[in-house]
């Protein structure tokens, strides 16, 4: 399943990605000052998947994108796909599996596991 990965720009904003089961990244947000409207647009976008509206483009080097918007807002641009076909299976993925995806919060610089203190 999709997920939703939360964590935090060099600048310190915050932004999420939206990763493929396989763990590639589909989409990447626009920064957030803080993480609880980074959350809310990803509601938003659970909520309102239906009348999402699919930009797409294609580079000066051939390679092609979307951006993806809801409500005349642009929530996040895709990754960079090498066929047009990749890029349609990006956007399958996401209307197959956004709606039920969980989020991750990785956006804390708190350590899971402690710092071990050897003894001699």
């Amino acid at each position: 399943m999709a997920t939703f990965v939360i964590s935090r720009r060099l600048s310190d904003d915050f932004k999420f990605e939206f990763v493929s089961r396989r763990g590639k990244t589909i989409l990447t947000s626009n920064s957030y000052e803080l993480r609880y409207e980074c959350e809310e647009d990803i509601e938003l976008m659970k909520k309102s998947l239906l009348e999402a509206v699919f930009m797409r483009f294609k580079t000066s080097g051939g390679k092609f994108y979307f951006r993806l918007i809801i409500e005349k807002k642009e929530f996040a641009t895709s990754r960079k796909y090498t066929t047009q076909l990749l890029m349609q299976k990006g956007i399958d993925e996401i209307m197959r599996s956004m709606e039920v995806s969980e989020v991750l919060d990785f956006s804390s610089t708190d350590f899971a596991f402690p710092e071990i203190e050897f003894q001699d």
